[in-house]
C-alpha cells in the first residue's frame, strides 16, 4: 500500500534528494572536484529519500527524530567534504611548477 501524506517527512525527504541531487550536478558544473563514489552515494541518498516519501507515514514521533538526526549529521558532511576537496584542488593547483618537497 502507497500512502503518501504530506507530513514532515516528505520535508526530510526533500532536504536529502536536494543534497544527493547537488552531488550529481557537481559532475557537471565543477568536474575537478567530483569523484566517482559520488554517483553511488547519490543514488543511495536518492533511494533513501523515496523510501521516505513513500513509507514515512508508519514512521514513530521517535523513529522520524532519528532520522532527522541522521539527516541532520549527513547533510553538513557532505558539504564540509566537497568543501575540503575544492579547497584541496586550489591548494595543489596552485603552487608553482618548479616548487617540489
Amino acid at each position: 500500500m502507497i500512502n503518501i501524506i504530506f507530513e514532515p517527512n516528505i520535508l526530510l525527504a526533500f532536504f536529502v534528494s536536494f543534497g544527493m541531487l547537488f552531488l550529481y550536478f557537481l559532475r557537471i558544473v565543477r568536474p575537478e572536484i567530483a569523484r566517482d563514489q559520488d554517483i553511488f552515494f547519490a543514488t543511495l541518498g536518492l533511494l533513501y529519500s523515496s523510501i521516505l516519501v513513500i513509507h514515512g507515514w508508519r514512521l514513530d514521533p521517535i523513529l522520524l527524530f532519528s532520522q532527522v538526526l541522521i539527516t541532520s549529521i549527513l547533510l553538513p558532511t557532505c558539504w564540509e567534504n566537497i568543501r575540503l576537496r575544492l579547497i584541496s584542488y586550489v591548494f595543489f593547483n596552485s603552487r608553482l611548477p618548479n616548487q617540489t618537497e
